[in-house]
């Protein structure tokens, strides 16, 4: 199923790639790695920034993968996944199964997660799914996948923003509300 919209070209709509690109590069994502092991017991993997939780009843997440992206239709086969939501020192993890090839997996170490997929070790957090639905939207596939176990790793989660990953910096927000002079009226 396609739900890709058309919006009405005008002049005033002229959104570019690459403006588009500039102004959406400005909040930060999550970096997860999508994984899977075909019957050969080769790894797969991809690298998505958008991923998230999508249902709480049943449990369900999603994720959007670039049509264009030669991993995908491999991993689609499988009908299952681990989401690996890479810790902040996984930068090279990251750029490693961002590459073209066989070799995405060299030097990674992992272990077999509950469905047989590769839990990359060091991520912040483990994701087993079964794949339940793919749509096109646009130039992506949004892929919905039923949770069927979870895990908690170590680390806080590496951040993607404007080209440059980075890590979480907590603010402190004071503990009570300013208060505000009234004007006498």
């Amino acid at each position: 199923m396609d739900i890709t919209p058309t919006p009405e070209k005008t002049p005033e709509n002229s959104i570019t790639p690459a403006y588009y690109r500039q102004i959406l590069g400005k909040l930060p994502t999550g970096v997860t790695a999508i994984t899977g092991t075909n019957d050969d017991e080769e790894k797969l993997g991809l690298v998505v920034g958008t991923f998230q939780s999508l249902s709480l009843e049943p449990p369900l997440v999603m994720f959007c993968v670039d049509k264009s992206s030669s991993s995908w239709p491999k991993l689609r086969k499988l009908q299952k996944f681990t989401a690996n939501i890479l810790s902040d020192d996984q930068v090279g993890i990251c750029r490693s199964l961002s590459r073209k090839g066989p070799q995405k997996f060299e030097g990674l170490p992992c272990t077999p997660g509950p469905l047989g997929t590769p839990h990359l070790d060091g991520a912040t957090a483990y994701i087993d799914c079964l794949v339940t639905a793919e749509v096109v939207v646009g130039d992506h596939y949004m892929v919905v996948g039923a949770v069927t176990s979870m895990e908690d790793g170590t680390g806080d989660a590496l951040l993607f923003r404007g080209g440059k990953f980075g890590q979480y910096l907590p603010i402190e927000i004071p503990t009570q509300t300013p208060q505000v002079a009234r004007s006498a009226s």
